[in-house]
């Protein structure tokens, strides 16, 4: 399996996962899907890796999807199931993760994107789901699409398979900031480090609650939640957090 696809590397505690497919703006192919799976066991492993960042080669694209010739297609045994997989993973991942978006973002990048935990996008950046104009239709995407976007707006864009811009995006709620192009690196990485300071089990236990309770009816997940509670504040960081605050310092979580 070649992982040139799917570029890893470490910038202190963010582990930088990047679409390598610039000429072909970024679409998936079965490898760069194993190399994305890869690459999130790596990070999920390194003790040292308290962020995850996820981003495109180039200037063009964060990623526009499969490859339609020979890419995510019938012709690779399995292929739809890994990258639901890979959605999924993604979407429960147990460090916070954070996409950052320039140029296009379609298709399967939307699905990418919005399994982000944090998105990040240039005021340049463009957003749709085509499928429809192909035959097809966003299956596997709209799951964290109607997630995230209320049900006439994901609709339209659905139906239509008309492109978004980025300020619409941010008020229909598919990324979490835009910016302005020429700050887009500074602003993924002051966000970067802000996540990297915050407590590594806290996070934890705080995504894995949340991901279980957003099924549950209001009650059911109070009580479930409340439960929860008690988990993160028997742990050290949070005791070192709260000890912190009395002495008006800086926490100095340890992940424990």
């Amino acid at each position: 399996m070649s992982m040139e696809h799917v570029l890893y590397q470490c910038e202190g505690p963010c582990a930088v996962i990047t679409i390598n497919r610039p000429d072909q703006r970024n679409a998936l192919t079965p490898e760069a899907v194993e190399a994305l799976h890869g690459h999130l066991d790596k990070a999920e492993a390194d003790t040292g890796v308290r962020v995850v960042l996820v981003t495109g080669a180039g200037e063009k694209a964060f990623c526009t999807g499969a490859q339609l010739q020979g890419g995510l297609s019938g012709d690779a045994p399995g292929a739809f199931e890994r990258f639901a997989s890979l959605l999924y993973r993604l979407t429960t991942f147990r460090k916070p993760t954070v996409a950052r978006v320039k140029g296009y973002c379609l298709a399967g990048g939307m699905g990418l994107m919005l399994a982000c935990d944090v998105v990040i996008a240039s005021d340049d950046a463009v957003f749709g789901t085509p499928e429809v104009n192909v035959g097809l239709w966003p299956m596997m995407i709209g799951a964290l699409i109607f997630r995230n976007v209320p049900r006439k707006k994901a609709m339209d864009m659905i139906l239509t398979g008309r492109r978004v811009h980025a300020e619409e995006a941010l008020s229909m709620g598919l990324v979490s900031r835009v910016v302005p192009s020429g700050t887009l690196d500074e602003e993924v990485r002051a966000v970067a480090t802000e996540l990297a300071g915050k407590s590594p089990i806290g996070i934890r236990l705080g995504k894995e609650a949340f991901t279980q309770a957003e099924g549950m009816g209001l009650e059911e997940s109070l009580k479930f939640l409340a439960a929860k509670i008690a988990d993160v504040a028997s742990t050290d960081d949070a005791r070192e957090g709260i000890l912190a605050f009395v002495e008006k310092r800086r926490p100095e979580f340890k992940g424990r």
